[in-house]
């Protein structure tokens, strides 16, 4: 990968002799394989047995949970948060958990409605759910820094599995939840 960052950085027209210039295709590498590093997860791993036995069977929020992804268009960055609720069956899957599987596949290149229904998908699978709901705000680059350049979007998407898309109510409480 950094011959690669040393071919891109020299096809730009910069001298990779120049003294700030010296390290960068191996920061660059290293910083890549950092924002890419979903790919090197598994779910298994970061749920890691977290799932404990629960009575609870009334909505559980976790909200703002921050991501940042790379825009498998363009690979610039998109930046946001992300919201996960579920509806527990017996059991809750442990706190921080559900925002390791946010950067799970946030850490990986991507487009945002495919990044909210993996998340929730993964959530539904891994807790049994008797349903998941998604919402991820995010600001894009290739948006702000490019192309229409427009500096104020905001994209949101959403994802709702089991009782979340099956009964009004549930949305609703959720939805509600979101703006308190």
């Amino acid at each position: 990968m950094e011959e690669n960052w040393a071919n891109i950085i020299t096809a730009i027209g910069e001298d990779l002799n120049r003294p700030g210039l010296v390290d960068t295709p191996a920061r660059a590498a290293r910083a890549f394989e950092f924002l890419t590093r979903g790919y090197q997860q598994s779910v298994d791993e970061v749920v890691n047995e977290a799932l404990f036995p629960s009575e609870s069977s009334e909505m559980v929020l976790v909200q703002n949970v921050e991501l940042y992804s790379l825009c498998e268009h363009h690979l610039l960055p998109f930046i946001g948060r992300c919201h996960v609720a579920y509806i527990p069956t017996g059991k809750v899957l442990g706190l921080s958990k559900v925002a390791r599987l946010v950067d799970v596949f946030a850490r990986r290149l991507q487009i945002q409605e495919s990044l909210t229904s993996q998340i929730a998908e993964t959530i539904m699978t891994v807790t049994g759910a008797e349903g998941v709901g998604v919402i991820i705000e995010a600001r894009h680059m290739c948006m702000m820094m490019r192309g229409v350049e427009k500096q104020n979007s905001v994209m949101k998407t959403s994802a709702m599995l089991g009782s979340f898309r099956e009964h009004q109510a549930t949305r609703d409480e959720f939805l509600q939840l979101l703006q308190m």
